[in-house]
Parts: C-alpha cells; sequence; structure tokens
C-alpha cells in the first residue's frame, strides 16, 4: 500500500491563541529541551522532565499541583543527574504488591534508571539497569495484561553493547515483572530493509486486546511506520507505512473521553505547511489500524528553527482537556524552551467547523 506523503484532512491552528499556553521554564541562553510528563493518581499533580541541553545534559525537575496551569521553581536532584547523556523519560508503575513508584529511564551507554517512592519529591541517582545501552530510552512504557511492564527503545548499534559503530535500526523491548525495578535482557521487536526505524510510541487499542506501535523514520525517505501485536508484545505485524497524516517523531497519544484519540508528535510529514513545527492528529483506533488519514491535524506552536522541537510529553485530564508539552524554538533567535498547550477535542471540532 503506497501512502500520501501529504495529508489531506482539515488543519486547525492554535499556534497564536496564548491563552492556550503555559511556560513551563525559559532561561535567557540556555537551551531547555526534551521533556517528559508523568500525571499523578490525583489528576492534578504533574512531575516534568527535562535536560539543559538537547539531549545530552543536565536533567531537571519540575512539579505542579494544579494540572499544569502553574509549574515550581525548579526541584533538587540527585548529582548524577547532571551526568545525563539522552533524553530522560517519566513513567508510574505499581508493582505486584500495589507499591506505587515514579521511574525514570536516560539512555546511550548504559541506560540507567533513577526511583522515586514519595511520587518524585525524593529520588534516587541514575543507575544502569544492565550491560546494554540504547537511543531515547525508554522511549515508552506500557502496562501489560499480566502485571508486568513493557519499556521501548531503539538502538542502531551504537550503544547496545557500547560498539559505537552505527548499522541498523532495531526497535528493542525490556521486561519488568517487579513494577519497573529491575529489568530483563532487550529483545528485539521490529527493524526495516530501507527504513531507519525509532522512537517507539505504544497505544493500547480500546478492547485492549492489541497494542500499536508507531515509530519515527529516519531515513527521512519513508513515512512514518506502525506494527501491532496481539499477544502483548510476544510478536509483531510487519512494520507499515502510515499515512502522511501521522508521519512525524517521537509520538505519543492520548484517548480522550469521547474514545477518540489524539497524538503528538514533530511534523516531519515531507508535504506539509507546518513542517518542523509541533503537531498533533485527531482520529480513531480504527484509523490507524486501517492506515487512514483520521479526522484533523492541529499545529500546536509554529518552530522557528528548522526542525528542533516537540519530543511530546501528553497527558489527558479528566475533564478531557489535554496537556500537551514540549520544547521549541518558540522565541525566533533564541535558545528552546518549555511550553505546554491546552485544549480539548471538542474545542477542535470547533474550530474545525466554524
Amino acid at each position: 500500500m503506497t501512502q500520501p506523503r501529504g495529508y489531506s484532512i482539515p488543519l486547525v491552528d492554535l499556534n497564536d491563541e496564548a491563552d492556550r499556553q503555559v511556560v513551563v521554564d525559559r532561561e535567557p541562553g540556555q537551551y531547555l529541551g526534551h521533556p517528559t510528563t508523568v500525571l499523578l493518581e490525583d489528576g492534578r499533580t504533574m512531575v516534568c522532565v527535562y535536560p539543559k541541553a538537547h539531549g545530552r545534559g543536565a536533567i531537571v525537575l519540575k512539579r505542579s499541583e494544579d494540572a499544569g496551569l502553574t509549574w515550581s521553581e525548579r526541584l533538587p536532584t540527585p548529582e548524577n543527574w547532571a551526568t545525563s547523556l539522552e533524553v530522560p523519560t517519566i513513567y508510574r508503575t505499581v508493582d505486584p504488591q500495589g507499591v506505587r513508584r515514579l521511574i525514570m529511564f536516560s539512555g546511550l551507554y548504559p541506560i540507567r534508571m533513577a526511583v522515586s517512592e514519595d511520587d518524585g519529591i525524593t529520588w534516587t541517582p541514575l543507575e544502569p539497569i544492565g550491560d546494554y545501552g540504547g537511543v531515547v530510552a525508554m522511549a515508552d512504557c506500557m502496562r501489560l495484561a499480566d502485571g508486568r511492564y513493557m519499556a521501548v527503545f531503539h538502538d542502531d548499534g551504537r550503544f547496545l553493547h557500547n560498539e559505537g559503530v552505527s548499522r541498523r535500526y532495531i526497535v528493542y523491548r525490556v521486561l519488568s515483572e517487579d513494577g519497573g525495578l529491575t529489568w530483563g535482557e532487550p529483545q528485539e521487536l521490529v527493524s526495516h530493509p530501507v527504513g531507519h526505524l525509532c522512537e517507539p510510541g505504544l497505544v493500547r487499542s480500546p478492547d485492549g486486546g492489541t497494542i500499536a506501535m508507531l515509530m519515527r523514520e529516519n531515513s527521512r525517505q519513508l513515512n512514518s511506520f506502525v506494527s501491532f501485536t496481539e499477544d502483548e508484545g510476544e510478536t509483531w505485524s510487519e512494520p507499515a507505512e502510515l499515512p502522511g497524516a501521522l508521519t512525524g517523531d517521537r509520538h505519543q497519544a492520548v484517548y480522550a473521553p469521547d474514545g477518540r484519540l489524539f497524538v503528538s508528535f514533530r511534523d516531519m510529514t515531507h508535504e506539509s505547511p507546518t513542517h518542523g513545527d509541533w503537531v498533533g492528529w485527531v482520529g480513531t483506533w480504527q484509523d490507524i489500524a486501517s492506515l487512514r488519514e483520521g479526522q484533523c491535524r492541529v499545529r500546536l506552536k509554529d518552530n522557528t528553527k528548522g526542525v528542533d522541537c516537540a519530543y511530546p510529553a501528553l497527558e489527558m485530564l479528566a475533564d478531557g482537556t489535554v496537556v500537551a508539552t514540549t520544547y521549541g524554538h518558540w522565541t525566533e533567535g533564541a535558545e528552546p524552551w518549555i511550553l505546554s498547550v491546552r485544549f480539548t477535542l471538542e474545542e477542535i471540532d470547533e474550530r474545525m467547523h466554524s
């Protein structure tokens, strides 16, 4: 199936709607990049981590008590968080005894992890999870039907065994049986003979039986790809090219209360008026499963320099508000800073039909 390199669905532009925008952090002359967030069970507490540089760089920690409307000052972190070599990613886990933790990964070799058992107030230093490495580790993490956790990442041969030689892009998973405290060895999931598949993002079907993995295509020859598993990640379908409408980097997805999906990513669609900007996609699970274009595209913010933006942090509040947070060159001529944008899919619908 040959997919279009562009898209025909409507584009809703929120770029100039300043009342939707919250500054999470900015510092003149300092590059702030690549945030991820986690929303805690109270529906209001949000924890955010991001590096002081492009991927590599000291990890900054902030906290919001009002679902991302306001943010704390930068909070104390363990000393060795300053040695992070890759984008930090943060996830909630619950172990078989019901103990809740926050875990934060930092990649390259070896992949390291920090743990908090008090909802992000205090943290352990970064410690290796095994004798292996990877890029953007972990790009996503999902609880499986049996209570184990599956975390996914990619490597191109340089960091998995610290060999330093780029070969073939492969997407891997690791499994945890103890709520994310320890992780097994990497298992190869998917690759492509031509495309460079990486930065996987996971989304589960509404009936729970299927998981889709949306992937960046880094050779820039093809669209993004998707692969499916119906056995909790044991086997995966042959990766298929997504429509242009879903082509981008670092997909993250949330379900709205009405059952639709919002997926946030960096726009790398080959033919797009918002190429290189921070965008999102509105559609259904079935749109993804059937490789359809979906309902509409949304520009969240214009990125003023190249394509350096939008490793999305994405949360869905109980009232249907999407809280999307990322970095980008939001001010022309300035270093990137961290911005959050808030909206509901009903508001997107209104914009589309107005």
